[in-house]
């Protein structure tokens, strides 16, 4: 029988090898098309709610799949599609991020805006 207790930790690994995936290819990702992302503060500030702890696990949870969609290479709509490509994954991140949209702070936001300056001027 399979115990709460269990079902939770199995969870909680599943979590923490998504967010290492993230870790690995989000911003990486993010940079090569940040010129075509209006909403590349929005990702970047998800983004970091979900690598902050004080952020409700089931928040980062939610952030966590829909920025995984954003990273992964199977889309509903193929990303190269110019006009398009990014229109499902604007969709899956739009709804996800109002859904939580409480949790993702101030500081997620000046964290992101913060990056986003850096790649902007080279760095």
């Amino acid at each position: 029988m399979v115990t709460q207790s269990r079902m939770y930790d199995d969870a909680g690994r599943r979590f923490e090898r998504r967010k290492e995936q993230l870790r690995a290819n989000f911003l990486p990702k993010l940079k090569l098309a940040l010129a075509h992302i209006p909403f590349a503060s929005d990702l970047l500030a998800a983004y970091y709610a979900v690598l902050d702890r004080d952020t409700p696990f089931k928040v980062r949870a939610t952030l966590a799949a829909a920025l995984a969609y954003f990273v992964l290479p199977f889309d509903i709509v193929p990303d190269f599609i110019v006009g398009l490509g990014f229109t499902d994954d604007a969709a899956i991140l739009y709804a996800a991020i109002r859904m939580v949209s409480g949790a993702i702070l101030p500081r997620h936001h000046e964290a992101a805006q913060r990056w986003l300056d850096e790649v902007k001027k080279g760095r």
